[in-house]
C-alpha cells in the first residue's frame, strides 16, 4: 500500500467512569480516508480481541497500523471519530516545529474545552 499517512482520532470513555474520557489515536498509511478508518477499526478490534482472550496485542503492520495502550472497560465512539491526513512526518527532522506546534494538539484541545471531552 503507497497511500497516504492518517491519523484516526476516536473519542473514548470509560465504561463504569463515564465522566473519563479521551481520544485514542491510530496511525498507519491507507488509500483513501475511508480505507483508514475501516483499518483503524479492524486494528483495535483485532487488538481488542487478543486482549480479552489473554494472547498478546499484534504488533504493528506493515503498513503502520496498531493498536496499543488498550485500556479494558473503555468505550471507543467510532461515529465520532475524525480522519485526517497525519502531517507530522517533518517535525522529525532537525529544525521541523516543535510537537506543540502540530495541528493534532490544537483539534485536540478544541476538543476537550468543549465540554465534549
Amino acid at each position: 500500500m503507497t497511500g497516504t499517512y492518517f491519523q484516526v482520532n476516536v473519542p473514548t470513555r470509560d465504561s463504569v467512569q463515564p465522566e473519563q474520557c479521551g481520544l485514542h489515536v491510530f496511525t498507519g498509511s491507507a488509500d483513501t480516508w475511508s480505507d483508514a478508518l475501516r483499518i483503524a477499526r479492524e486494528t483495535y478490534e483485532a487488538a481488542a480481541s487478543a486482549q480479552r482472550e489473554g494472547h498478546p496485542i499484534p504488533r504493528r503492520r506493515q503498513d503502520g497500523w496498531g493498536a496499543r495502550g488498550l485500556r479494558p472497560g473503555w468505550v471507543l465512539d467510532w461515529t465520532a471519530a475524525t480522519v485526517d491526513a497525519w502531517e507530522h512526518e517533518r517535525m522529525f527532522s532537525i529544525g521541523g516545529p516543535s510537537m506543540c506546534q502540530g495541528s493534532y494538539l490544537s483539534r485536540e484541545k478544541e476538543y476537550l474545552s468543549s465540554g465534549e471531552g
